[in-house]
């Protein structure tokens, strides 16, 4: 094990890089693709609402049931989490090496954004990237804080979260008996997020997204949400998880140097509580009838504490997990290392399979069968990521991002 200055006492490193932070995005790039399937190829609301489409059978219910308990949130969780904590890292070495850390992570976000902003408008409307960057500018405040004022931090703006969630679900349960036009619009909005809006709504969508690149980026460009607007609707969201990472970061959580009991207890127990909430709420989604005052609910309220720490749960249980010599932990840190690569790869292949610029399979396949094409894409990223790391040191989107926010070739 190699140590670093800039790493605490017990970190978990293999030349000169932090391990641990290596497995942990490696793992949730991969998982963040059980989340995603049903963006890529289901019309919008059924990413939050198996009844709006492709839930059609028992299996898909079931899977939409897992997906649920096991996995919403909680991977984007772990990608907030992690850019806190790199955030810190790479702030850390550029003061070490004498340069200006915060100037180049300002120059980094700026980067992020614009790259961001094409993938969101071009590729694919799920996009995170440009939002990370809004709020990473944000979060540069908060650098300089302790672990414990961090964490202190990191629940107020997640409390701010609840309550914007809360003001959001109101609104909606107020319009509820739809008695003037602006409740009725309201009411509809909702339905076209988290409901079940019918057929004649989601065409305009399918029909885009089967179509033509043109058209398919014409439709998003027209119903994207604004990246600002975002940033002040769920970005205290974010915001939390990413002061959450830069407390676990410099406590020495994310980098190994915690006792295993201890881990072992976060898992356990933030696991236990993340999985139990996120049951009991898909239980009374269930129950409701799939109503979309239960979805809006539990998606923009209920859920939020259940996400953070079923985040950290998954973190420990990861950390707990790694074998520093293991084969697969050599796998899954160099998809973690090609994250930002991972990540856009994943959405050209799978617009290419759904949308009409290439297969134009959108909005054709029942909400289980889309997981299919999970293992495939998973295997894609442990075969090519290795070698592509120990050939050129780094992914080509990672060697973009470097190079233009440095201004120098890396």
């Amino acid at each position: 094990m190699n140590e670093s200055p800039l790493f605490s006492a017990g970190a978990i490193t293999t030349r000169g890089r932090l391990l641990t932070m290596d497995v942990l995005r490696g793992v949730a790039v991969m998982a963040i693709l059980l989340a995603n399937m049903p963006g890529f190829a289901l019309p919008a609301p059924a990413y939050s609402n198996p009844m709006a489409w492709g839930a059609h059978r028992p299996v898909d219910i079931a899977a939409w049931i897992a997906t649920e308990v096991l996995i919403d949130g909680r991977m984007r969780g772990l990608f907030s989490l992690l850019f806190g904590a790199s955030m810190l890292l790479v702030l850390q070495r550029a003061d070490a090496a004498g340069g200006n850390g915060a100037a180049l992570h300002l120059r980094r976000m700026g980067v992020l954004f614009v790259l961001g902003l094409i993938h969101l408008s071009f590729i694919w409307t799920g996009d995170i990237l440009a939002h990370y960057a809004l709020v990473g500018v944000v979060a540069l405040a908060f650098v300089g804080l302790t672990p414990r004022h961090l964490v202190i931090s990191a629940i107020i703006v997640t409390g701010v979260a609840m309550a914007q969630g809360w003001l959001e679900c109101f609104g909606l349960l107020a319009s509820a008996a739809r008695a003037t036009p602006r409740d009725q619009a309201l009411w509809n909005a909702y339905q076209a997020a988290f409901g079940t809006p019918g057929v004649a709504v989601l065409t305009p969508e399918i029909t885009a997204m089967r179509g033509s690149w043109e058209m398919a980026t014409a439709f998003r460009l027209a119903h994207n949400g604004n990246p600002l607007w975002d940033l002040l609707m769920i970005g205290p969201e974010t915001l939390g998880a990413m002061l959450l990472g830069m407390a676990a970061f410099k406590s020495g959580f994310l980098t190994g140097g915690w006792p295993r009991r201890l881990y072992r207890r976060w898992a356990i127990g933030g696991l236990a509580l993340s999985f139990a909430g996120y049951a009991l709420l898909s239980a009374g989604i269930m129950a409701s009838g799939y109503d979309v005052r239960a979805v809006t609910l539990s998606e923009l309220f209920l859920a939020a504490p259940f996400r953070l720490i079923g985040t950290i749960g998954y973190a420990a249980l990861i950390i707990l997990l790694i074998r520093p010599e293991d084969w697969w932990t050599g796998r899954i840190a160099a998809a973690g290392r090609m994250a930002f690569t991972n990540y856009i790869a994943t959405s050209l292949i799978m617009t290419f399979l759904f949308y009409g610029h290439g297969l134009g399979q959108f909005a054709r396949w029942d909400r289980a069968t889309l997981y299919l094409m999970v293992p495939p894409l998973w295997a894609l990223m442990l075969t090519w990521s290795k070698p592509c790391i120990a050939h050129f040191g780094q992914g080509p989107l990672e060697r973009l991002w470097r190079t233009v926010a440095r201004a120098r070739l890396a």
